[in-house]
């Protein structure tokens, strides 16, 4: 391994009236300079690897709403606790993530409304269990009939009204929490096209 070179000094410039002073920049030899006839595209190259794992896409989707069930089914049995919230949230958060690039936007959304109960409920076990249900049986259902024609429409109405239920929830008992209710109220930045 070479030694490191010293970090680059601040230089400064000194006027009659006034100085300048130019910080170094470390990054610059991060990147690499490519000649001006280089046709390599790292962006081209990461989707055409995506797109040759598209074919697995509903398969993995399929396994992270069986993974979110599962969850769900220990919070109805158990109750919650931290392993049970945990893993509810994170199931709930990987499809938040995962759902866009999979080509699931819709269950993004839903995902994204599910997680904000979770993360902003004062108390989570006084949660109406049939409000976290309603959530997973959406995503399960978005996912399953995604390829159908004439269900999308039908998804997204799905998806605003379990995000429009879960707002009035979140407002109604964090009516107390002022400080809850500006994150509450903000939209969704999940992409759902």
């Amino acid at each position: 391994m070479p030694p490191r070179k010293s970090p680059e000094k601040l230089k400064v410039d000194t006027f009659d009236d006034h100085q300048i002073i130019t910080q170094p920049n470390p990054l610059r030899t991060a990147v690499k300079r490519v000649a001006e006839n280089d046709r390599d595209d790292p962006v081209a190259r990461a989707e055409a690897a995506l797109n040759g794992l598209s074919d697995q896409f509903g398969d993995w989707m399929q396994k992270e709403c069986d993974r979110l069930a599962a969850a769900f089914e220990a919070v109805s049995k158990q109750g919650f606790n931290t392993a049970t919230n945990g893993e509810l949230f994170r199931a709930a958060h990987d499809i938040k993530g995962d759902a866009t690039t999979f080509g699931f936007p819709i269950a993004a959304a839903a995902a994204d409304s599910l997680c904000r109960i979770i993360e902003h409920s004062p108390d989570i076990t006084k949660v109406p269990p049939d409000l976290i249900g309603h959530h997973v049986n959406a995503i399960h259902a978005i996912v399953r009939e995604h390829r159908k024609m004439g269900v999308m429409s039908t998804a997204e109405e799905l998806s605003k009204r379990l995000r429009g239920v879960a707002d009035a929830y979140l407002t109604a008992v964090n009516r107390d929490r002022p400080e809850h209710l500006e994150l509450i109220l903000a939209p969704s930045i999940v992409p759902t096209e």
